[in-house]
């Protein structure tokens, strides 16, 4: 039906697809047009193969015309549509799944015959009229898409009274290409421990695909991490998501071991901070008098004292890299800078023993931070992931504006209250939650997938 009476508005017209020229609309025996429902996978693979646009978009359309080719039949083409993607417009848009496959069938259907808002700003406000005019002839509830790109009230109005569009944010503007296919953020900063990861110290399936949903819209996925570098590329190469098109490699920014090595283009490092000596000799001394197990991180090396159960448990659960038993405190002072030490306990024990002791211990020689109950940090004054962040950011020449950030724990409140949109999940501490411009889900409830759907695109 929508065919139907898109034809008979052009009878007699002579229009151009893309490519291609149809003469004599009502020439033709027969018409035909396929539709193919699809998940975000397939129709990222056509927007690569036919666009070279390596991301998903909801609707594509795929013309079969040739002009000139004496057929009884017009081979109109192909529209293609994401049900997923259409199933969180629809969500957004508070309508059915139905509607929202209507009106990209309708979308799609335009381009095939000819009509193309990316052209110019008269173009899009042809089609969007045309739009407007299939879906109300056909009594089909909703928007067009075009229109739907801009019906947020204070948009309209803007638009209303500035037609030129002049004052309108950026991002607003009708430059030829639809708000949806432009993610809300440019860049999503994110934690790993109690937030990517799940209480196994997992990633999930569901946190994974959200990440490559990003990725594949134009949103660059930067780690923020008490991890150390090799960790967090171990961890992210389980699920597909470390190497050159993931989110992590040797070659890419990221800010890792709170924040004291950052790593900005091309994977190069920018910024170090080390412990001062005195301060990882009494805290080599005290593990070694209280056998409390620590481990030193010295860049892309985990350095010890002694063999315990814990310290394998940073490598075997954590996945940083295996610490290494040095013979004697003088050998581990001596082998490598040291960025930061963590000691680890029971939980009980880091609250009641070891925070009180340390924190008074440093004075304004160390930092002492906590991102999980276990582990207990020592860090050089006046740094932090947030710091770490802030430094990248002008590295790379971001605006606050352009990152939504996500984290759980105390060393993430600088990064949620840097960027324009910080997010804390539940399962965060009360400090953290406080600051966050929102509360979402917990790690285990893929707290990091449900953020990204609802916030960032």
């Amino acid at each position: 039906m929508a065919m139907k009476l898109a034809f008979d508005g052009l009878k007699d017209a002579t229009y151009q697809t893309r490519d291609t020229a149809i003469d004599d609309v009502g020439g033709f025996q027969s018409v035909e047009l396929s539709v193919l429902l699809c998940n975000d996978d397939f129709i990222r693979k056509l927007n690569k193969e036919w666009r070279d646009e390596d991301h998903a978009t909801d609707v594509l359309s795929m013309s079969q015309h040739v002009a000139g080719l004496k057929l009884p039949i017009l081979m109109l083409g192909d529209i293609v549509i994401s049900v997923e993607t259409a199933a969180r417009q629809a969500e957004e848009r508070g309508h059915t799944l139905l509607d929202e496959i209507r009106i990209l069938m309708v979308h799609g259907l335009l381009h095939l015959l000819g009509f193309d808002h990316e052209l110019s700003e008269e173009a899009e406000a042809e089609m969007e009229k045309e739009e407007e005019l299939l879906l109300k002839s056909l009594g089909w509830k909703g928007k067009g898409l075009i229109q739907s790109a801009y019906d947020t009230k204070t948009d309209t109005d803007l638009r209303a009274e500035n037609p030129d569009g002049d004052d309108l944010p950026k991002d607003r503007k009708r430059e030829g290409s639809l708000r949806f296919y432009k993610p809300k953020f440019s860049y999503i900063f994110c934690d790993m421990d109690g937030t990517l990861l799940n209480s196994e110290s997992r990633i999930s399936l569901t946190n994974a695909k959200a990440l490559k949903e990003a990725l594949s819209r134009g949103v660059k996925v930067v780690i923020a991490s008490g991890k150390a570098r090799p960790a967090v590329i171990n961890i992210l190469q389980m699920v597909d998501l470390a190497g050159k098109d993931g989110v992590i490699s040797q070659f890419t920014p990221g800010v890792f071991v709170q924040g004291l090595l950052v790593y900005g283009r091309q994977g190069r490092e920018i910024y170090r901070r080390n412990l001062e000596p005195d301060v990882c000799r009494e805290a080599f001394i005290y593990s070694r008098e209280h056998g409390i197990p620590l481990i030193a991180f010295c860049e892309d090396r985990c350095l010890t004292l002694f063999e315990h159960p814990l310290v394998d448990s940073l490598h075997t659960i954590y996945k940083e890299p295996k610490a290494e038993i040095m013979p004697s405190i003088e050998d581990l002072l001596a082998a490598a800078d040291i960025q930061k030490i963590i000691f680890l306990d029971a939980a009980e024990g880091v609250a009641t023993n070891l925070r009180p002791y340390w924190s008074e211990a440093t004075g304004a020689r160390a930092n002492v931070v906590q991102a999980v109950p276990d582990m207990l940090e020592i860090v050089p004054p006046g740094t932090s992931k947030g710091s770490g962040v802030k430094m990248l950011l002008d590295h790379l020449g971001v605006a606050p504006k352009e990152v939504m950030a996500i984290g759980d724990g105390e060393n993430d409140i600088e990064m949620l209250e840097l960027a324009s949109l910080g997010i804390a999940l539940s399962n965060g501490s009360e400090k953290t939650k406080a600051v966050a411009n929102v509360i979402g889900v917990s790690n285990d409830e893929d707290g990091v997938a449900d953020a990204i759907y609802r916030y960032a695109f």
